[in-house]
């Protein structure tokens, strides 16, 4: 059998039928937007649901495995202890994606691995109705996640042929389904689960995520022929020739390795949104909309609408930008991105500082908070991965990216780590050290371009630098 036999078929690749590209595309992004509703949805209620009232006496004693999981940490209690199993959840959501994607490669194909990944994700969200399987919940959602996640995101690629010029526009078009999930969860599974019941809330995530498998399930046959079903295709492939790694491929590789951990301790002021600060303002914001109290989930809703649009802003700053100047490239960006870091950890510093003991804190400093460090997350993770897709040889482009999202890991292990010390210490001193981790950050990104970056990447010219 030869290579060109033995490649999938695309479905229909001149296919215009939703806003220019393939049916498929509109199936895999609403199936992405909603899978991401009951994940963030159930992610932003976490900490909230754990420290309000799973971990409360009378409630914890009936989860099935939670003294065990304790004395894994050390006995921890209350706020504490939820930060840690946050950080532990969020942290393995992104080592299970490794598991999902051999599953795929190897035994069931992309196709089936998304459904499998979709179902158990969805029995997590429900399992979370019930205090006796809070803990089999996560490890379901977990392993449905891993399953998931980067399955469907490369199914997206698959629509178009090598040469297709659409397919950078379709991943543009594929993210906006994630954001417009991430926006609206925290308004409807959040503010159900604050305000009628926690479990109303996780039954919403659920309901959504069966809403997305059934539209997946229903586009199944706008998506294109699997590499895994075609007969012969691993042998095909195994039998082209390979170019060998090069000295500078290795340093490369060996930079990229070495920027991970350093990745890991940038991403964590931005991770922290999600647990610590979540407990911080639902006990001292004045969240307040005349005598009505907000929901505290909404902060995640302010948080992504402030991120989109900044991401929009920043890109389109530099594209104007550089027809004026030269324009940076992607370890000055993270250096910027580092220094807006800083500036958001500020905020949060002098909204503690600033407000009388005994009084809830206005909203002015947290809303600057969501904005400078929605300028600092511009310049940080979209610019980080395209520096790892630039510098990444090509003989293991692949495993390389795979290895970046290692920093999300050890990012969410540290943000669970930190957040259990947030009720030890004065608030101003917890965000003090979460400015220090961006300050570290940037210093060692600051290095790096002193040291490394001329020799690995050259003179940097527009059209290769990432546009935030």
């Amino acid at each position: 059998m030869t290579v060109a036999e033995a490649t999938p078929t695309l479905h229909d690749p001149a296919d215009t039928s939703f806003l220019g590209h393939p049916k498929g595309l509109g199936y895999l992004a609403f199936t992405e937007a909603w899978e991401r509703f009951s994940y963030y949805g159930m992610q932003t209620l976490l900490v909230l649901y754990m420290v309000n009232f799973l971990l409360l006496p009378g409630e914890v004693e009936s989860v099935a495995g939670i003294e065990q999981l304790r004395s894994l940490y050390g006995g921890l209690e209350g706020q504490a202890f939820a930060s840690a199993i946050f950080g532990t959840y969020a942290a393995s959501v992104y080592l299970t994606p490794i598991l999902g994607g051999f599953l795929a490669d190897k035994v069931l194909g992309k196709r089936r691995t998304v459904l499998l990944g979709a179902v158990t994700m969805a029995a997590g969200h429900f399992l979370m109705a019930f205090n006796v399987t809070f803990l089999f919940a996560l490890l379901c959602l977990i392993l449905g996640s891993g399953m998931f996640k980067g399955n469907i995101a490369s199914q997206v690629g698959s629509l178009y042929n090598p040469d297709d010029l659409r397919r950078a526009d379709a991943f543009q078009i594929f993210y906006l389904g994630i954001n417009a999930g991430v926006i609206a969860s925290p308004l409807i599974v959040g503010t159900l689960g604050e305000t009628v019941g926690w479990h109303y809330g996780f039954g919403a995530a659920g309901v959504g995520m069966l809403i997305g498998l059934g539209i997946y399930l229903a586009g199944q046959k706008y998506l294109p022929r699997e590499h895994f079903d075609v007969p012969g295709a691993t042998e095909a492939k195994a039998k082209e020739p390979r170019e060998p790694m090069t000295s500078k491929d290795w340093l490369a590789t060996l930079a990229l390795v070495l920027l991970i951990p350093v990745m890991a301790v940038a991403i964590v002021p931005n991770n922290q949104i999600f647990n610590a600060y979540l407990v911080w303002g639902d006990q001292s914001f004045a969240l307040y909309w005349g005598d009505t109290k907000l929901p505290t989930s909404w902060l995640v809703t302010l948080d992504a609408i402030v991120s989109v649009s900044f991401l929009a802003l920043v890109a389109l700053f530099y594209r104007w930008s550089k027809t004026r100047w030269q324009e940076p490239d992607e370890l000055s960006k993270m250096i910027i991105g580092s220094l807006f870091s800083m500036g958001g950890m500020a905020c949060l510093y002098l909204a503690a500082a600033t407000t009388p003991a005994g009084e809830k804190i206005g909203l002015f400093w947290p809303v600057m908070f969501h904005i400078v460090n929605s300028i600092g997350f511009a310049h940080m993770l979209p610019v980080s991965l395209a520096l790892f897709a630039r510098l990444a040889p090509k003989q293991i482009n692949a495993t390389v990216i795979g290895l970046y999202y290692l920093a999300f890991f050890g990012g969410n292990s540290l943000v669970g780590y930190i957040g259990a010390e947030f009720e030890t210490m004065p608030v101003t001193r917890f965000w003090l050290i979460h400015m220090g981790f961006a300050a570290a950050a940037g210093a060692v990104f600051v290095l790096f371009k002193l040291f490394l970056a001329k020799r690995l990447m050259g003179d940097a010219h527009s059209e290769d630098v990432a546009l935030a």
